[in-house]
């Protein structure tokens, strides 16, 4: 009667009236038990993806043999599974999730915060999963304070003698970092650990930084007037941002905790703090810098010209700190990093939306058609701009409708980019924005199945 109780709950914690003493209604009580079953289902089915990645190479983000430290505590359960088994997986995650999404709003907080915290703790016990940019991220950190390299002249092909070398991507072996310089520098303080702390220590503070956006998400959708609830099942839930982000270790996860952070800062009237932690979003990772523009145009109705001011001053003055030291380590080689990343979105070829449908009709994602995509990100953006100067967009729903056409107009779809747009689309009440994010995940989940496939899909090339 318990688990009835607590699946009965709404999205603000009160149960159903029963007082009069009259039975619970059977047809409720179903379905608020299946509402808790299927948030429930998100973290049961990341914990037999787990335990099937410890002995499926197919979930493992490298082709070398998986050592003991790879696999986790979780080897001791672990189980193998076929590639086929392993897409209709991760398509019966995606499918859960939607599901999860939809009927946050009817159970109560804690069940959801319960599955999110579960989730996470069992990913974080897990092998590393799918992607080895958790390894690039210490080789970078040993390029410089190991063997004195630049990490944004030099690629990780440089140290080629290095243990950690073996482990390295195919495609960024001698490609030079991509990654804020906040995130570099810090990075360097695991530069001499084994590559298990390192990759262990990548994970957990994955986690936490997770932890910690959902934290701001509840507080800041409570000053939105959106429902809280719902905010943080549709981050905390999905499979890109838990399985792969934390799986992976992605410095995505950090850059969004100070994004969210700047957020909240600026709701609660702390635009200084609000400029200054964008800027340190941007420092780890440059999509971080999104939100910027966004911020400074929104007509707020308090203060609007001292509001933008504290933003720019908050906004300079973390730039100043961060480039002083940010130039000392690493010099003019900053100043290549979106050449570096304009190179890399090229690289994309299939992975993304424009060089999927390009690859299936038999033509290639030339420099033109790079281009026009930026070309189209651009004018989306300034007409997002320009709505929200204009008092018709709330500059939230702005940048994460930004953010969408970033990741549809990107050369280059990771799955866990997708978590970039989620605490946007959280903290706003449009329903258009929500369909999009979860249309997102579906089209990134289905770009990731799709090299499971032995064969791949006739007349795409896949490496």
């Amino acid at each position: 009667m318990a688990l009835e109780a607590a699946a009965l709950g709404v999205a603000d914690g009160v149960p159903p009236d029963t007082r009069d003493g009259g039975d619970i209604s059977p047809r409720i009580g179903t379905r608020a038990l299946l509402d808790v079953a299927a948030i429930a289902a998100v973290p049961f089915l990341g914990l037999l993806v787990c335990m099937a990645a410890t002995r499926s190479d197919v979930l493992l983000p490298v082709d070398r043999p998986v050592q003991p430290w790879m696999e986790g505590p979780l080897r001791y359960v672990g189980f193998s599974i076929p590639p086929g088994v392993a897409i209709g997986m991760i398509l019966l995650l995606f499918a859960v999730y939607v599901m999860a999404a939809r009927v946050a709003e009817r159970v109560t907080p804690r069940t959801v915060l319960i599955a999110v915290i579960a989730f996470n703790v069992i990913v974080l016990l897990g092998p590393p999963l799918f992607s080895t940019d958790v390894f690039s991220y210490q080789m970078y950190a040993r390029l410089f304070a190991t063997y004195h390299a630049n990490p944004y002249l030099h690629g990780p092909n440089s140290a080629q003698y290095d243990p950690l070398y073996q482990y390295i991507g195919a495609k960024w072996i001698g490609t030079p970092s991509v990654y804020g310089p906040l995130f570099t520098l810090a990075s360097g303080a695991l530069a001499a650990v084994s590559i298990t702390t390192s990759e262990f220590v990548f994970k957990l503070v994955a986690a936490l930084a997770s932890c910690g956006t959902l934290i701001l998400l509840w507080r800041s959708a409570k000053l939105r007037n959106v429902n809280p609830t719902r905010a943080i099942a549709l981050f905390g839930l999905n499979p890109l941002v838990t399985l792969y982000g934390v799986g992976g270790g992605h410095n995505d996860l950090l850059m969004l905790l100070f994004s969210t952070a700047a957020i909240y800062a600026v709701l609660t009237r702390r635009n200084a703090v609000g400029g200054a932690s964008i800027i340190v979003s941007a420092a780890t990772k440059l999509t971080g810098g999104v939100l910027l523009p966004f911020a400074l145009v929104d007509r707020h109705p308090d203060e609007t010209r001292g509001r933008r001011s504290r933003i720019l001053f908050g906004a300079l003055a973390a730039a100043i700190v961060i480039a002083i030291p940010s130039f000392l380590a690493f010099g003019s080689g900053l100043l290549k990093l979106p050449g570096t990343l304009q190179k890399v979105q090229t690289l994309g070829q299939w992975q993304s939306v424009p060089g999927f449908l390009l690859n299936l009709a038999g033509m290639a994602e030339t420099h033109t058609v790079t281009s026009v995509l930026g070309l189209i990100f651009a004018v989306a953006c300034l007409w997002l701009l320009w709505r929200v100067w204009l008092g018709r967009m709330d500059w939230l729903e702005g940048a994460g409708w930004a953010t969408f056409m970033l990741l549809l107009t990107a050369g280059s779809l990771l799955p866990w980019y997708v978590s970039w747009l989620l605490p946007l689309v959280g903290l706003t009440s449009s329903k258009r924005l929500w369909r999009a994010a979860l249309l997102m995940t579906g089209i990134a989940t289905l770009v990731t199945v799709i090299t499971y496939l032995p064969y791949g899909i006739p007349g795409l090339n896949i490496p």
